[in-house]
């Protein structure tokens, strides 16, 4: 190979990895909690530049948990979801904004029927930039609702996924056994979400800032 052609196949061979390293670099990650995963995984796969959003727990110290162990409480685990964003499509404060006017941030005890430590809510954050956008964006939402919010703010931890039957419920097709009968997990979300009264009472509290209500 001639010395000229070399160089440019290590300068072809140069740009491709500085440019994959480039589009890495945009690619980041948050972990949020609000009440019942499968809602808010719903909701910000809608979001453009989200890339996935991903249902499991986190916030507690027990490894690998499962669901029932979740469920059953004592853990410290919560309901969270993990969504996978482009940054230069969707910021994270424009993420953490879609997200508290998503949730009840002002109840502590859990979101809208689904009660206890599991679906309460809270917001974890990298680094100090990252605590400092979520704080702001909290300061702002307590001037808009003039209440108190209880959101807990944290440091990221570990991200424990639940299972694959917990993963894209709303959209999927295979059937469940229900006191309906036999019925896809897409219909029966659909149906305990409106049973719960979710985006009834966040539009109750957000109005027109609800970003997610409309959609379901």
């Amino acid at each position: 190979m001639s010395p000229l052609k070399y160089i440019r196949i290590a300068a072809l061979l140069g740009a491709t990895i500085a440019g994959s390293t480039a589009q890495a670099e945009t690619i980041e990650k948050l972990i949020v909690a609000g009440g019942c995963f499968w809602c808010v995984e719903s909701d910000f796969e809608s979001v453009d530049g989200v890339i996935e959003a991903v249902s499991g727990f986190s916030g507690g110290e027990r490894p690998n948990p499962t669901y029932k162990q979740v469920s059953r409480g004592g853990t410290g685990h919560v309901e969270a979801v993990e969504i996978t964003y482009d940054a230069d499509v969707v910021s994270h404060e424009r993420l953490i904004n879609l997200f508290l006017r998503s949730i009840d941030p002002t109840d502590a005890g859990g979101q809208f029927c689904d009660r206890g430590e599991p679906y309460k809510t809270a917001i974890f954050y990298s680094g100090a930039g990252e605590k400092d956008t979520v704080l702001a964006e909290i300061a702002t939402a307590e001037k808009t609702l003039g209440k108190d919010i209880v959101t807990r703010v944290e440091p990221a931890g570990a991200f424990y996924a639940a299972d694959e039957g917990h993963q894209d419920y709303y959209k999927s097709e295979s059937l469940i056994v229900s006191r309906f009968g036999p019925i896809s997990k897409a219909k029966a979300y659909k149906r305990y979400r409106d049973a719960c009264g979710r985006d009834q009472a966040v539009t109750a509290l957000w109005g027109a800032e609800a970003p997610f209500a409309d959609a379901h």
